[in-house]
């Protein structure tokens, strides 16, 4: 089974995988552990930019830079 390679309150920079989705360029923190659905390991993500929390899957995140 699919672990989480990032912890809650990690920075991490968010690439979404489908392109022309507009992200702010700003690192965003990881907020929760989302449930490993199969080999899909998902997160909730927040950065101060935004008021919302968006989900991202962990190919689309990398250690904030």
């Amino acid at each position: 089974m699919a672990q989480h390679r990032f912890r809650i309150g990690e920075t991490v920079d968010f690439r979404p995988a489908r392109a022309g989705v507009p992200v702010p360029a700003a690192s965003y923190e990881i907020k929760r552990l989302l449930p490993v659905e199969g080999r899909e390991v998902k997160y909730r993500i927040k950065c101060d930019a935004e008021p919302y929390e968006r989900i991202a899957r962990e190919h689309e995140l990398s250690a904030a830079s």
